[in-house]
């Protein structure tokens, strides 16, 4: 790249936000922070509740509180900065902020598919697989699994970043969303960027096959030995245990397919800031949602702590009460 190019490119970008211009910036200020707040509160909690009751300590919750993690960096990587944007008039981001912004935004995206992938095969062990479980998903493979879903992600945001950003950026430098996303960001771009968009494409649609081969292999054995059981009592066992994961599936895969699969003739920017919206300020506070309210283990260690504090409580006012 030039230095005339380098130089063009060290300036601040300006997001436009969600909404162009809102009409009532306090309103809708209010329902993200809401949102958000509940996003990171539920996933904080499904975090401790997973680590801290030993009943939630097997390879199910444990790549679950790992999904927990993930949604909880992932909204903090766009909202704040949509918060901000909403109550100030500069609605500045720098190339650098950017560029950090497109990588933690496409690692965390990508270590999501490969984790929903790799939670689907240990929900196929647990009910196709039941006496080999714990040779099948030890702490070392449980372990191996998360940290390949960590880089496999990274490794999206180590390619796509740097050639996003290496592009000459010397037209408006407005992006017509509420955070850097590739796409919005290469419409900025003053060269033909169709061959790399080309490869983008492709490189995405390889990074959907592979975790939605491993789910759709998963859940049809998983099926196929449900169909076998005798016992009404084992297969609504079986479908509750997968009910939450294949709920939260849809909805991330139903985006993510929209957003990396469907032609660009499908796609507006009104239409992809809304299913950015989704994804990334709504999948993030559904997820612990859907496993807290359809999951007993979890609804039952989260009532075992809410009934630990008003009884603590009580016990140091009597103590309280005997000093004095």
């Amino acid at each position: 790249m030039s230095m005339e190019a380098i130089l063009q490119n060290s300036t601040d970008f300006i997001l436009l936000g969600l909404i162009t211009h809102p009409a009532f910036p306090g309103i809708i200020f209010a329902v993200v922070f809401s949102i958000f707040l509940v996003a990171v509160t539920a996933n904080v909690v499904m975090i401790l509740l997973i680590h801290v009751n030993s009943r939630l300590h097997t390879p199910m919750y444990f790549l679950l509180s790992q999904l927990s993690i993930m949604d909880t960096v992932y909204i903090c990587i766009t909202v704040p900065k949509m918060l901000q944007d909403l109550l100030s008039k500069e609605k500045m981001i720098s190339f650098l902020g950017c560029s950090l912004q497109i990588f933690l935004y496409l690692t965390l995206i990508g270590g999501e598919f490969f984790l929903l992938g790799l939670m689907a095969y240990d929900r196929y062990v647990a009910v196709c697989k039941p006496l080999r479980y714990p040779l099948l998903m030890n702490r070392r493979i449980c372990l191996f699994m998360v940290v390949g879903s960590w880089v496999g992600g990274s490794l999206d945001g180590f390619m796509l970043t740097p050639f996003t950003m290496s592009f000459p950026y010397c037209g408006s430098r407005e992006i017509n969303h509420f955070f850097c996303e590739i796409p919005a960001v290469l419409k900025l771009s003053c060269v033909d960027t169709s061959l790399y968009e080309t490869l983008m494409y492709a490189c995405c649609v390889l990074m959907l096959l592979i975790p939605i081969s491993i789910i759709s292999i998963s859940y049809t054995h998983i099926l196929l030995t449900v169909h076998r059981m005798n016992s009404a009592e084992g297969q609504h066992k079986a479908f509750a245990t997968c009910s939450s994961h294949i709920m939260v599936v849809s909805i991330f895969y139903g985006a993510a397919f929209y957003t990396n699969v469907l032609p660009h003739s499908y796609h507006t920017p009104e239409k992809d800031k809304v299913v950015s919206a989704f994804y990334t300020i709504l999948t993030p506070m559904l997820n612990p949602l859907i496993y807290s309210l359809r999951n007993k283990d979890v609804a039952t260690a989260l009532r075992k702590v809410l009934g630990r504090c008003p009884s603590s409580q009580r016990i140091r006012v009597v103590d309280l009460s005997r000093k004095y």
